[in-house]
């Protein structure tokens, strides 16, 4: 049975190094001659592409009909190879990655060129014989020398890739222990944050409240509520002259005959929109609603305003309560009380402090809300960031240790935090 050895991520790396050095030292001597061929290879099919454009334009030179064209197809031909196998290079470093990018781009680049070779080498032929075999040496000797490297890249050096990318992932939980420690230290800091705005909405609502049972303010409210009354009594009494007035507005607005004088008119619309305020802003006994109300009579007598049966007998009952027995003066002369007795509190001194003090408190509350909402975003956005690092990191250990079992044929424990 396997021993399982805890190592700490900090001594991971110089222990990993140690174990496997007898493992991948042969490994990576080998990998160093494949790729040393690989590079000489290479560099003689470069080489023999150069010699190909270099005795082609001197034929070219020569302009000899027989081997004119030929040698201008060779040219261009050798070109094309020069430049392809430029663009492939062997790397200088021993990578795992770097070697398979360059495997890859090697095939790609001698597939093409292999399909070039047939197309167009027996169209040169019988010329440049010499110079399109050593051409072709090289060329093989590049395709065998990359046979050979990807051999052993695909087989035996996977396990050279398996570590490398061990030490990738070492690397890389460093890297997210880092990000780890930023993540929580700025949730930490939106975390202290938060608490002390919800502090600070907590006293501002209790500095609120203190004001709102100051005897200013609670009488403001108490009229307000009795005002908000007024008004629903208002709409009340008027609420069977609602369909009338609109239609006589329609009338007087489209030149109908409503008989109404412009000032008439004009208080019509008011009573329309505000009835409180409109009803307030007449004089005693509401004169301009009267003759408002007198001419609606009239034109629905007439047949001029038309409304159903039932509706046309309430409206002419509530004009009759209004305009004859007077039923809106009262609560007129309540409705002026009220506004005056607001307007004499709202105007005092310390009640305009106060509720300057409540105007600038209410905007507090909601500029502590609206940071609130943004920090509480960007707490929750900061929790998922550590949750998703934390299981990266969780990931990645056991990968690791998985990686190294596989290598090595020991077990082992990687002992992340502390």
């Amino acid at each position: 049975m396997l021993t399982r050895t805890e190592i700490s991520l900090s001594e991971l790396k110089g222990w990993l190094e140690n174990q496997t050095t007898t493992i991948f030292k042969p490994l990576q001597t080998r990998a160093e001659k494949l790729l040393g061929d690989m590079r000489k290879a290479h560099s003689s099919l470069i080489e023999a592409c150069e010699v190909l454009i270099e005795n082609s334009r001197r034929e070219i030179e020569k302009r000899n009909m027989r081997t004119f064209k030929r040698a201008q197809a060779l040219n261009k031909l050798a070109k094309i190879f020069q430049e392809r196998m430029r663009q492939v290079q062997v790397p200088e470093k021993l990578s795992v990655k770097g070697v398979e990018e360059f495997v890859s781009m090697a095939q790609k680049a001698y597939a093409v060129t292999d399909v070039d070779v047939r197309n167009w080498f027996p169209r040169i032929s019988p010329f440049f014989i010499m110079d399109r075999g050593k051409f072709l040496r090289a060329f093989e000797g590049a395709k065998t020398s990359l046979k050979e490297l990807n051999s052993f890249l695909t087989k035996e050096f996977m396990k050279a890739k398996t570590l490398e990318e061990t030490f990738q992932l070492i690397e890389e939980i460093k890297e997210l222990k880092s990000r780890l420690a930023n993540l929580e230290n700025e949730h930490g800091r939106t975390e202290s944050e938060r608490i002390r705005l919800e502090e600070e909405l907590a006293q501002t609502r209790r500095r609120i409240a203190e004001l709102e049972k100051g005897g200013g303010l609670a009488q403001i409210a108490e009229i307000n509520e009795t005002l908000e009354c007024l008004r629903r009594e208002i709409a009340y009494n008027l609420r069977h002259l609602q369909k009338p007035l609109v239609k006589l507005q329609s009338l007087a607005l489209h030149g109908a005959g409503s008989g109404l004088t412009p000032e008439e008119i004009k208080k019509l619309g008011e009573y329309l929109t505000d009835p409180f305020e409109a009803l307030t802003a007449e004089n005693d006994g509401y004169p301009l609603l009267k003759g408002v109300l007198r001419k609606t009579e009239r034109l629905m007598s007439d047949g001029k305003l038309k409304l159903k049966e039932d509706k046309m007998r309430k409206a002419k009952q509530a004009i009759t309560e209004i305009v004859d027995k007077d039923s809106l003066v009262g609560l007129q002369k309540k409705c002026l009380e009220a506004k005056m007795q607001k307007t004499q509190i709202s105007t005092s001194t310390t009640i305009a402090e106060t509720i300057t003090e409540m105007s600038r408190l209410q905007e507090h509350v909601e500029n502590i809300r609206r940071k609130l909402e943004r920090l509480e975003s960007e707490e929750a956005n900061l929790k998922r960031a550590i949750q998703e690092t934390m299981k990266k990191i969780d990931s990645h250990k056991s990968l690791v240790e998985k990686n190294v079992q596989a290598f090595s044929r020991q077990e082992i424990t990687v002992k992340v935090w502390g």
